[in-house]
């Protein structure tokens, strides 16, 4: 998946769940942090900057070489493997948007 495609699925996905527990906004008061899996491998990654710094929201370009087909020449994510999804970590757990905003409702 390109980067362009990649985004615009992160958009997408913000949008559907604006307003609930699906997104950073509506649930980091709760502990949840953004992050992506690998549905192939189940390996977790936190959402980082390219730099390594901790992002506040979902971030391609801090996603490790074995997430990443793909970077340009500035290092820059231009291709993910579509089996990496967005989602969310609490507690040492990944939640998919779906179940981050189930999770949240239930906490209120």
């Amino acid at each position: 998946m390109d980067s362009d495609t990649a985004q615009q699925r992160l958009q997408q996905e913000n949008h559907r769940f604006a307003g609930t527990g699906g997104v950073s906004a509506g649930n980091v008061e709760q502990g949840f942090r953004p992050a992506f899996r690998d549905s192939e491998t189940r390996r977790v990654f936190p959402s980082c900057f390219a730099d390594g710094r901790a992002a506040p929201f979902h971030m391609v370009d801090g996603l490790p070489a074995e997430a990443v087909e793909a970077r340009d020449a500035r290092g820059r994510v231009t291709r993910i493997k579509s089996t990496v999804v967005s989602g969310f970590v609490r507690d040492g757990r990944f939640y998919t948007r779906e179940e981050a905003s189930h999770a949240v409702q239930t906490l209120h």
